[in-house]
């Protein structure tokens, strides 16, 4: 878009719903009928051709995120069609990247997801919702806790049985499934089920999922805080133990929109907890074993993660072109020649570095750093209670030396 594009709104984005035309306003109904170009997906020109008088034009494919064949009509009165409310998981989002908003006006119809919680009388305050339209059924774990209402947004007909095989499978079949479908259309259609006994078919590829969850004593149920049970994560011993991997992540203080590096990442438990915390941090898991890295994919999936990025590689070789972080995390390799250098280096002003010891030339390192740079040394000492002949003591872990420190 050029530099002399007006500031007044040349384009209108018109949420439309499966009802077509009929749930238009009149205002929605003149922006389409007055402008020059409409864009929308096959569908949604469908729905409106009775009212487009410019020029249809349907999205390429693949789709073009950077919204080029609109942007190069600025000025011009341009429509753009989109399903429901543009600005949940809508087009809306893409174009609101590169068009400034005063140059844009919005009608929102009702989203999928608004009309899914009308139809089952669920507070939208209350309810969990999630996209997974294009996007790995995975994210859905992280919310699967008893008595949660969930609205997920599917990619097709296909989508439901998958959810409902993954929900029997985690301990969680006895949840009550409704599928909604082809929401305030001709063709909306309500069923339920249970998602152990799931046999709907012929389900139309646009529906909404309500998920009322229940589970068995046995289901794997993701903890809301940090230091979770060694024992969920596919582990070589190679891990973060649970209790330093809560103090870890105290340490590291993650903050919204935040990237991690995890150097040594071993079964990437640091950096999925990280993820875990807000769904706007990403991390990057930094590990030269590839056993352990395709380890890390599999926990990452299994925690409802699936964005964890896997940098396979030995450090410090393996940061460089990294995204540059918000904080890192060193739990094997730090004694390794550079790594720690390395690390600081690359960590942005005012960024945070933890780095955890076990061995003395690791806890060696370490010292100097905070002799020469500051920050905070601290010693995990953790015991277990454990049998000793035919009664209980106590039996150590290894300690932990833990230096964090915040770059100026």
């Amino acid at each position: 878009m050029s530099a002399e594009a007006p500031s007044r709104p040349w384009l209108t984005i018109v949420g439309i719903g499966e009802d077509g035309i009929s749930g238009l306003g009149d205002e929605a109904k003149h922006a389409i009928a007055a402008a020059e170009f409409v864009f929308g997906g096959a569908r949604h020109l469908e729905l409106a051709a009775a009212l487009i008088g410019g020029e249809a034009r349907q999205w390429p494919k693949p789709f073009d995120a950077a919204m080029s064949a609109v942007t190069a009509l600025a000025g011009r009165n341009v429509c753009v069609l989109a399903s429901g409310d543009p600005f949940f998981h809508g087009v809306g989002t893409n174009l609101a990247r590169v068009i400034p908003p005063e140059q844009i006006r919005a009608i929102p119809a009702p989203s999928s997801i608004s009309l899914a919680a009308a139809r089952m009388g669920w507070a939208l305050q209350d309810v969990e919702t999630v996209s997974l339209h294009g996007r790995p059924i995975d994210l859905i774990r992280t919310l699967l806790h008893p008595g949660a209402r969930i609205l997920a947004l599917t990619s097709d007909g296909e989508a439901p049985a998958a959810i409902a095989a993954m929900l029997a499978e985690l301990g969680f079949g006895p949840s009550r499934i409704t599928v909604l479908e082809a929401l305030g259309g001709p063709n909306e259609r309500i069923r339920s089920t249970r998602a152990a006994s799931f046999d709907l078919e012929n389900i139309n590829p646009l529906n909404v999922l309500a998920l009322e969850i229940e589970s068995i004593p046995q289901a794997r149920i993701l903890p809301l805080t940090p230091g979770i049970a060694d024992d969920l994560f596919e582990h070589d011993g190679q891990i973060t133990k649970r209790e330093v991997r809560a103090l870890t992540l105290s340490a590291l203080s993650p903050r919204r929109g935040e990237l991690l590096w995890d150097i040594g990442a071993g079964a990437g438990s640091v950096a999925i907890e990280w993820m875990l915390a807000h769904p706007s941090l990403h991390a990057i898991a930094i590990e030269a074993d590839a056993e352990r890295a395709a380890r890390i994919t599999r926990n990452a999936a299994a925690f409802g993660v699936p964005g964890l990025t896997i940098a396979h590689g030995a450090a410090p070789a393996a940061l460089a072109g990294l995204e540059t972080p918000d904080a890192i995390f060193i739990g094997g390799g730090g004694s390794d020649p550079g790594v720690l250098d390395a690390a600081i280096q690359a960590l942005r002003p005012g960024g945070r570095l933890v780095a955890n010891a076990v061995t003395l030339e690791m806890e060696a390192l370490l010292i100097a750093r905070h002799a020469a740079l500051g920050g905070t040394l601290t010693r995990i000492s953790v015991a277990r209670a454990a049998p000793v002949g035919t009664m209980t003591g106590w039996k150590p872990a290894m300690p932990v030396t833990q230096w964090s420190w915040e770059k100026p």
